[in-house]
């Protein structure tokens, strides 16, 4: 506990009870003013000098003081025999085993043991050399002490305390002790400026138990010393350095919808130093309530994570209305982590976000907001074990969820396993250089099986789930080997085999005639329970080089080199077909029509090819690059630049088709600029064969049908843009993560925030750093800027049309140390129209915070105000005001 002087001066205290008079007697005696002294071990001297008891039955009385007392002044140190006291005039000191008292004058009763300390006023009426009392690790501070060395009970006048970061002011401080400290009129607040806060709380009494706990009366809050209506009859404020349990503190609001109601109410557990668990609820007057149990975990160097479940009832209108509607939704999130160096050879990760395909849509909470424009949940937990033993063995077991919320599909892998052996070179020794073709050689084993199901949102975590699963278990080797021609050309040669296993496949049957009725029996498809497998085989053939081209411009010049890398590859690829696996069945009694199936058509891994296939493939990738001559003249090494990072040609020419052997050229590229902050990413698709009237490919080169060498069949480019005044200097731009309450990692759809909450409220303030001058703001304004454009071409069948063409952007500026304003929107330029906005005002007031957050349209509009206190102690020292979005309209 810390106590420092409190500037006020309280009228009645002009002159201190316990200050000296000036004495008429002198029996005061002058000493060293660096002296000490032993009281309570003084021999007392008796009239008879030979007594013939020596030692008393009686236990003599321990001494008064039971160390030494040191002492000094600068000016002088008086001690009256008469009054037992010891008078220490200007920047006196007294040292009394762990306490420690300085101050201006100190007057030291050592019959009565007690101690008096105050300040010393000169001729103009100022104050100066406050005490300083320290006991322990207990510092005061006050305009004036008593206290007793038996009972350590003290009298505080004006002191001040810092409990938790929460400055206490108080008047008459009485000190009963170590555990327990009475305070009147006492003052206490959050405020950074301890002499001029901008706002305190006034309790007429209060108990102070350090570091445990405040209790107080009547409590009225002051703002710029002006009292308010704001008060409490009674307050308790928990003070620990560690986490406690405790009641979280809810908010309130109105739904035009579900009515008044409060939301994250409820009880915090600060079950260990490892986890803990917060259970909220929330509750509206229509009926509708809502349940969510949240909790973090960390052990130090093995892992750390986080689990949250929601349920929500929601009930939208009132019974008998014709918009009235009642459902559950649920959401489930889990993000866990291991250390790295945990354990080297074996990892678990988790990632889950999984529920309702409504939730993000039908939540008000107002984490949700930004959210409900997500299409897709992902979910995904693994384990992975590597045996190091040569050939090392990795073996991993995932379970996967992808969700679509627009469809309410969801596909589950629960789980796949995969394993894999390391790549053997059966012909090369273990150490040395492999080379040529036999060393080359080499093969690997890979195994995956997958237990799959295909369900939707109704039937998600009922037995019915489980109804149409998937079952396949997929062995794969592939054999590879490569070397070198003429010492620039490399050749690669290669062959896979692969083995599918299932357990379920399919029969049809041959559709005919009921003889009775004459009538036509369909095809029908069974489903076959059991064992069965295929095999197939497949071979390649790659032959590559790289080739380099380099314009020198001089050393003179900017740009002084661009160098263009062309790396030319041939591939060939051999596909049997495989017609063993194929049966036929008739699907038309009347004419006899055959159609060839295979039994394995519903499998995981698909099918076995039908159709022998020979093909080659060309591809051509391009990359350049500039060297750049540095601006600081100082430096000898030229920069190198990257222009284009990738620019890629590819297309085949199938050997064994009879038409439309070409495919189409596939186009893709991606460059950087401006020192990587901008990401370009372009493709298309050229397809050199015409379409008839009804979009359907011919085999017909589009320039023998009066058209181009190629027909542009769709394109596309994007690129995301994201900087900073920081990144500009050179520092770390930390954006904005969304992903805790299952949003995106960025800002372009606005941030997910609920203000009442300070685990999703990204605090810029840190109490450890000092915030620039205001002067100096005025030519540094800190900003960040994020845009993200998409423009999509469509020319399949001569529709020549722009099929999306839109900006997504978000930026934030701090306008001054205190303000700061953020937006995030959107603008699509094929429908003309904004997409979901959200504005951001933020206006910092030292020790509160103001945040008001406007959704201006869509059918999310809404907004939403706060203002509240920022230290944790006083959280709930609040209100807001928030307008809900009304779905009806």
């Amino acid at each position: 506990m810390s106590f420092f002087a409190f500037s006020q001066e309280l009228p009645e205290r002009n002159k201190l009870p316990f200050e000296p008079e000036k004495e008429k007697k002198t029996d005061t005696v002058k000493v060293n003013v660096n002296d000490a002294l032993k009281i309570g071990t003084r021999k007392v001297r008796d009239s008879v000098k030979n007594d013939s008891i020596k030692n008393d039955s009686v236990p003599a009385k321990q001494p008064i003081l039971l160390d030494q007392v040191k002492y000094k002044a600068k000016d002088y140190v008086k001690i009256s025999q008469r009054k037992k006291e010891i008078l220490l005039y200007d920047e006196a000191e007294i040292y009394y085993q762990d306490t420690e008292l300085k101050s201006g004058i100190i007057i030291l009763n050592y019959e009565k043991n007690e101690v008096y300390a105050g300040r010393l006023k000169d001729t103009a009426g100022v104050y100066s050399q406050a005490p300083y009392f320290k006991q322990a690790d207990n510092i005061v501070e006050p305009d004036s002490i008593r206290f007793n060395f038996d009972t350590e009970k003290a009298l505080i006048w004006n002191s001040r305390t810092e409990q938790n970061s929460t400055q206490i002011f108080g008047e008459l401080t009485k000190k009963e002790n170590d555990s327990v400290i009475f305070i009147k009129n006492a003052k206490f607040t959050t405020s950074k400026d301890i002499d001029n806060p901008e706002y305190y709380f006034l309790a007429r009494k209060i108990k102070l138990v350090p570091n445990k706990k405040i209790v107080s009366g009547v409590t009225n809050m002051y703002i710029a010393d002006v009292p308010t209506p704001i008060g409490f009859p009674f307050a308790y404020f928990p003070l620990t350095d560690d986490r406690a349990s405790g009641f979280i503190f809810p908010t309130f609001g109105e739904n035009s919808s579900r009515g008044y109601f409060f939301q994250n109410g409820g009880y915090y557990f600060a079950v260990s130093d490892y986890f803990d668990l917060a259970l909220l609820g929330d509750y509206y007057t229509n009926g509708s309530y809502a349940f969510r149990i949240e909790s973090n975990y960390a052990l130090r160097y093995r892992f750390r994570g986080n689990l949250s479940m929601r349920f929500e009832a929601v009930i939208n209108s009132q019974r008998g209305f014709p918009d009235y509607s009642k459902s559950n939704i649920y959401n489930i999130r889990w993000s866990h982590n291991q250390d790295a160096k945990a354990n080297p050879n074996s990892r678990f990760s988790a990632s889950v976000n999984l529920g309702s395909s409504s939730f993000y849509q039908a939540s008000i909470n107002q984490l949700n907001t930004p959210n409900f424009l997500n299409n897709t949940l992902n979910s995904s937990v693994s384990y992975s074990k590597t045996f190091p033993s040569y050939p090392s063995v990795n073996v991993s077991l995932t379970a996967t969820h992808t969700q679509n919320t627009q469809t309410e599909s969801i596909n589950l892998t629960l789980p796949t396993l995969q394993a894999s052996v390391e790549r053997i070179y059966p012909f090369a020794p273990k150490d040395g250089i492999k080379k040529g073709i036999l060393k080359n050689v080499n093969f690997q084993y890979n195994l995956r099986g997958e237990n799959r199901i295909n369900t939707t949102d109704s039937v998600f975590f009922t037995k019915e789930m489980f109804d149409d699963a998937k079952v396949g278990v997929r062995h794969s080797i592939p054999v590879n080997t490569n070397f070198k021609v003429f010492n620039y050309i490399s050749v690669s040669l290669g062959g896979n085999y692969d083995e599918v296993w299932t357990l379920q496949t399919s029969r049809r049957s041959d559709a005919t005639i009921d003889q009775a009725t004459g009538e036509q029996i369909a095809s029908v498809k069974d489903t076959i329970s059991g064992f069965d497998s295929f095999r197939t085989y497949n071979f390649s053939a790659s032959v590559g080089t790289t080739l380099y081209g380099t314009f020198d411009r001089g050393k003179d010049r900017k740009i002084q080199a661009i160098r263009h890398t062309l790396r030319p590859s041939i591939s060939y690829s051999y596909n049997p077909a495989f017609n063993q696996y194929y049966d036929e069945y008739i699907i038309d009694a009347d004419n006899n029509t055959v159609q060839e199936y295979t039994r394995f058509e519903d499998g995981l891994f698909g099918t076995p090819s039908r159709n022998f296939a020979s093909s080659i493939g060309i591809n051509l990738a391009n990359t350049v690059e500039a060297k750049v001559r540095p601006k600081d003249s100082t430096q000898t090494e030229s920069k190198k630049v990257m222009l284009l990072n990738s620019l890629n040609f590819s297309t085949s020419y199938n050997i064994a088709a009879d038409s439309l052997a070409w495919s189409p050229v596939r186009v893709s590229g991606s460059t950087q600029l401006f020192n990587n902050k901008l990401n370009v990413n372009f493709g298309a698709n050229l397809d050199p064969y015409a379409i008839d009237n009804q979009g359907i490919r011919i085999n017909k080169f589009n320039i023998d049908n009066g058209g181009s060498l190629f027909r542009l069949t769709s394109a596309n480019l994007n690129f995301n843009y994201s900087f900073s005044s920081k990144s500009l200097e050179g520092k770390s731009d930390s954006s904005v993560d969304n992903t805790r309450s299952g949003g995106r990692d960025d800002d372009l759809f606005g941030r997910a925030q609920d203000f009442s909450d300070r685990q999703t409220f990204n605090d810029d303030d840190d109490d450890d750093e000092e915030k620039e001058d205001v002067e100096a703001y005025r030519a540094k304004i800190p900003w960040d800027l994020r845009l993200a454009y998409t423009v999509t071409y469509l020319n399949s069948n001569r529709q020549n049309e722009i099929s999306n063409n839109s900006l997504m952007f978000s930026g934030n500026v701090e306008l001054t140390p205190q303000w700061k304003v953020g937006v995030s929107s959107g603008y699509d330029f094929k429908n003309k129209g904004f997409t979901f906005t959200q504005m951001r005002f933020e206006r910092d007031l030292k020790s509160w915070r103001i945040n008001f957050n406007w959704v201006p349209f869509s059918s999310r509009a809404s907004w939403y105000f706060f203002i509240g206190i920022k230290a944790s102690i006083l959280r709930d020292v609040k209100w807001e005001q928030r307008s809900e979005p009304d779905r009806r309209l």
